[in-house]
């Protein structure tokens, strides 16, 4: 058996002499390879414990040619991303699948255009095994850098992006029912007896907000132009909006709003102009994202996404593609996931 010198690092032909296997075998129980017999996979795992055996990253690498590490690019400023709890338990989800897999998360924010040089150079460089990207916008140039580059991507929310043909075939994304959500919060609204609904949408280059938007005009075909106002998924922007509104139409009795950070902007502005929520207008939003939601003064009736669960799916879907071998290199399909009304004090 070599020997093993007191304070050195212990190296794999030490761990295969300790398991009492060639140094191959060792390898391929320490890579994940296959084809190596149960009992030796625990006298290898064995001798790894016994010896405090830290496999080499950058041997692992050239092995497997595998990072082990996932880049998760969100494509809002520093500021919105830490404001808004959507992100944070997105992420949280992608966390927890990755971990489950061994994989390291590496978070890229965008701050404006230039980091996009920033991002594909890091993405090029080989510096991790595949990428989840979110909240993209229409002129998002990611889903091109990506394609160029051969970089294994799923995507959180309906692709917006208009591509060649072909070019994006089976492109694997994760979403919730925006459309049919939406539908159930203007028909809540409906029921409780408002007539003049008006919608809060989010910005219109992204999917999710466009189809919230066609969601309230699938029940509300007829609604004037004048009852949509654009915010921009924060607080200060549902307030403008909902400012806009009563500016416009000061007989609205029921509001719609695109996300729970824009409903309490909402909230905020109706109290101020003297109105009773939901006495005077019922207020819905969408998300439920906690802890605002129920904190929210009313308690706010929204729309619940599994947002966490959208981020482990998106992780889970990449980790099969990765996993598939050379033969498997573009992730499978779309995952719609389902929404459901909460009912509280607000609608």
């Amino acid at each position: 058996m070599p020997e093993q010198r007191p304070g050195s690092r212990p190296t794999l032909e030490a761990v295969a002499a300790h398991a009492g296997v060639s140094r191959a075998t060792a390898s391929r129980v320490v890579n994940g390879g296959d084809g190596v017999r149960a009992h030796l996979v625990e006298r290898v795992r064995t001798a790894i414990r016994d010896l405090g055996y830290v496999p080499n990253h950058a041997a692992r690498t050239l092995v497997t040619r595998r990072t082990g590490a996932v880049a998760v690019i969100i494509a809002e400023p520093e500021a919105r991303i830490f404001s808004d709890p959507f992100f944070s338990r997105q992420v949280r989800g992608i966390s927890k699948e990755l971990t489950a897999h061994d994989t390291q998360l590496v978070l890229l924010l965008v701050e404006d255009r230039g980091d996009y040089d920033r991002i594909e150079r890091y993405l090029a460089g080989g510096h991790v095994d595949g990428a989840l990207a979110f909240s993209l916008h229409t002129d998002d140039p990611l889903p091109a850098i990506t394609r160029r580059i051969g970089m294994p991507t799923v995507y959180g929310g309906r692709p917006c992006w208009t591509a060649g043909p072909g070019e994006d075939a089976g492109v694997a994304y994760v979403d919730a029912d925006n459309r049919g959500g939406a539908r159930d919060a203007v028909r809540h609204l409906l029921a409780q007896g408002r007539r003049r609904i008006a919608h809060i949408c989010g910005p219109l280059d992204q999917t999710s907000a466009a189809d919230r938007l066609s969601g309230y005009r699938d029940v509300l075909p007829s609604a004037e132009a004048e009852l949509v106002a654009v915010g921009d998924f924060t607080p200060a922007g549902g307030a403008r909006a909902m400012g806009e509104l009563l500016d416009r139409d000061g007989s609205i009795d029921g509001v719609f709003a695109g996300n729970d950070l824009m409903a309490t902007g909402a909230l905020r502005v109706l109290r101020e102009r003297g109105l009773s929520v939901p006495a005077d207008v019922a207020v819905v939003g969408f998300d439920d994202a906690q802890p605002l939601a129920e904190s929210a003064d009313p308690p706010l009736t929204t729309v619940r996404q599994d947002i966490e669960g959208m981020g482990r799916t998106m992780a889970r879907l990449l980790m099969e593609t990765l996993g598939g071998g050379a033969g498997r290199r573009t992730p499978p399909g779309a995952v719609i996931t389902t929404t459901a009304l909460v009912r509280r004090a607000s609608a």
